[in-house]
């Protein structure tokens, strides 16, 4: 890992595991803990690169697998680049592609060497080894690679999670030989479904590898929400302290709070634009569904306590009669606010951590939103 790059702790929370962190890429630097917009096919859906800039975005995810698929890695690195192509002047970080393989795949097949797959574009087989993923996000130029892994369902017999186990470790391994721009950081994925002494086992040889940062896959993917906890909790104790932790795909504003307070750096979710372009927003009164009848004559704002250009200019009914009708903006101006409410929390996150009064923001997202929505992924 090149000297440029690095990760510091600036703070902590008396009261927890929580800290707030400076990680130092390529293309800037970042506060966390913080909350990554998704850009899955080179765009955060709805949004511009000028909106994510007014937003407040640090760091954005896009995809290798998808990029890869369309319009493909070679166009995009002659034409300079995922920054330079999406017009994006931040961090970016690239997932490997191995969950999009598990989940939107046809036909796949696993093998030692990688997986083969077919293309849910144009259903042409395609085989993609640890060492495809890394040359694809290298060219790509994104700020974080992530190393391909093996992803399980739940619930997963414990030989089945065992052999993902394994194979993942064997594979980051492989990554990391493979990988050569010094100027982009590597970050490893811990598994091990819901086995404690699997989880345990993958973080401590992985650990040992001495990656520039650390993700905790696998979660968030039909498990009971407390066993979720329980192994973020076993597993950010056994994470180093001067290297990142990244929670992938999750979560909710309340599984984010408490994840935080668990030592956890960075965070993932479509859930913000997702909801927002099905008229669902997150607000400080908890959930709207914008689409029921009681906001047709509504001529308050969507959150009186946000100060996002959605709520400083237009009416509950205005955004309810835009997804009625079918308009565009409708979902754009949904999304601007949710991603708006999730870039506010981890600020405020930050804050309190500095503050010493985690424990409140904490306690309110749980309130807020008790139910178990889960994290959502693409």
């Amino acid at each position: 890992m090149s000297g440029s790059l690095a990760f510091s702790v600036i703070a902590t929370d008396k009261n927890s595991r929580a800290r707030v962190g400076k990680l130092q890429l390529a293309h800037g630097t970042v506060t966390t803990p913080v909350f990554m917009p998704i850009a899955t096919q080179g765009t955060v859906k709805m949004m511009t690169c000028d909106d994510l800039e007014t937003l407040g975005a640090t760091i954005i995810l896009a995809n290798a697998y998808h990029l890869h698929l369309r319009p493909g890695e070679q166009l995009i690195e002659r034409l300079g680049g995922l920054h330079k192509f999406m017009s994006w002047r931040h961090p970016i970080l690239t997932d490997s592609g191995g969950f999009q393989v598990f989940s939107l795949s046809t036909l796949r097949e696993v093998t030692e060497e990688g997986v083969w797959f077919r293309s849910h574009h144009d259903g042409v087989q395609r085989l993609l080894t640890p060492e495809d993923s890394i040359r694809i996000q290298e060219a790509l130029g994104s700020d974080i690679a992530m190393c391909f892994d093996e992803v399980v369902s739940y619930p997963c017999p414990y030989e089945r999670a065992k052999l993902a186990m394994e194979r993942s470790l064997a594979w980051a391994k492989r990554c990391m030989k493979a990988h050569r721009d010094k100027e982009q950081m590597l970050f490893a994925i811990t598994h091990g479904s819901i086995y404690d002494d699997l989880r345990k086992e993958s973080i401590l040889r992985l650990v040992d590898m001495d990656f520039s940062g650390y993700a905790i896959g696998g979660l968030s993917v039909g498990e009971p929400k407390e066993v979720m906890f329980e192994l973020i909790e076993m597993s950010a104790e056994l994470l180093p302290e001067d290297k990142p932790r990244y929670l992938m795909g999750v979560g909710t504003p309340a599984d984010i709070a408490r994840a935080v307070a668990l030592g956890i750096d960075m965070f993932d979710c479509v859930l913000p634009t997702r909801l927002g372009r099905t008229g669902t927003a997150f607000t400080s009164f908890g959930k709207v569904n914008l689409r029921q009848a009681k906001y047709a004559d509504d001529p308050s704002p969507l959150d009186p306590n946000c100060d996002c250009l959605t709520c400083q200019r237009y009416s509950k009914a205005y955004l309810r009669y835009l997804f009625r009708a079918g308009e565009a903006t409708g979902p754009r101006l949904n999304t601007w606010h949710n991603l708006h409410f999730y870039l506010r929390l981890m600020e405020r996150l930050r804050d309190a951590i500095v503050k010493g009064n985690l424990d409140i923001v904490v306690k309110e997202m749980v309130n807020l939103f008790p139910e178990d929505d889960g994290g959502v992924k693409e």
